[in-house]
C-alpha cells in the first residue's frame, strides 16, 4: 500500500458511537465516521469471542461499498455475566438491574477490532478480553450511580471512564481503552499491518 504523503491512507470508523470516535481521535490522524446498518442477533452456539469479532467485521465491510478506498475500523464489544450476555440497558430499571446483578461479581468484556482495506479485501481482526470486578454495592449507591450517569447506552450499565470507576474494585485488562468500546493498543498493531504506522502518519 502507499504511504507516501502525497496519497494517505484515509480511515473511516464504522460507529455511531461517540465513545469510540472520542478513543480513535487520541492517535491523532484524521478520520470518517458512519453508522454501519447490520443485524447484531447472536447465532446459535457462538461465543462472545466469537460474536464479538464476527460484528466488528461486518461492521467494516458494510461500508465497503461507501468508502471504496480506505481502511474501514469496525468494532464491537460483548459483556458476559455468569454466562448471560448485558446488553446496552436502555434505561433506568434496566441499568439498576444489571448493575445489582453484577455487584461483588465479575463480568467479562469481549471487546474485538477489524480494520479492512476496502480497496483490497484485506481484513485483519483482533480481540481483548477485560474482566471487570465489581465492588459489592447496594441498591441506593447503584440507583444514585444510574441518576446522575445515566449509562443507558453502555453494554453493563457503566462508564469506566467516568464516575463508573467508583463501582469497580479492580480490572483485570491489557488496554483500559478496550473498555470503553475500542482497543488502541491492538488496533495500532492491526493498521501497521494494513501499511499505516501512527507516528509516521502523524
Amino acid at each position: 500500500m502507499n504511504t507516501h504523503p502525497s496519497s494517505p491512507i484515509r480511515l473511516v470508523l464504522a460507529s455511531s458511537s461517540p465513545y469510540r470516535r472520542e478513543l480513535l481521535a487520541k492517535l491523532g490522524i484524521p478520520f470518517e465516521s458512519a453508522s454501519p446498518d447490520i443485524d447484531e442477533t447472536a447465532m446459535a452456539g457462538e461465543t462472545p469471542t466469537q460474536l464479538s469479532k464476527r460484528l466488528a467485521e461486518e461492521k467494516a465491510h458494510a461500508l465497503r461499498n461507501h468508502f471504496p478506498a480506505h481502511l474501514i475500523i469496525g468494532s464491537d464489544q460483548v459483556a458476559m455475566l455468569d454466562g448471560v450476555q448485558l446488553g446496552k440497558p436502555g434505561d433506568t430499571a434496566r441499568a439498576v438491574a444489571q448493575l445489582l446483578a453484577a455487584s461483588g461479581k465479575a463480568v467479562e468484556f469481549f471487546t474485538s477490532v477489524c480494520v479492512m482495506n476496502s480497496k483490497t479485501g484485506m481484513t485483519v481482526s483482533d480481540t481483548d478480553k477485560t474482566v471487570v470486578h465489581f465492588r459489592t454495592l447496594s441498591r441506593r449507591k447503584i440507583e444514585r450511580y444510574v441518576d446522575i450517569e445515566r449509562p443507558f447506552d453502555c453494554a453493563g450499565g457503566f462508564k469506566s471512564e467516568s464516575l463508573g470507576i467508583a463501582l469497580i474494585e479492580r480490572l483485570e485488562t491489557a488496554d483500559p481503552n478496550a473498555l470503553v468500546g475500542l482497543p488502541l493498543i491492538r488496533l495500532v498493531g492491526l493498521l501497521e499491518k494494513c501499511g499505516l504506522e501512527i507516528l509516521v502518519q502523524r
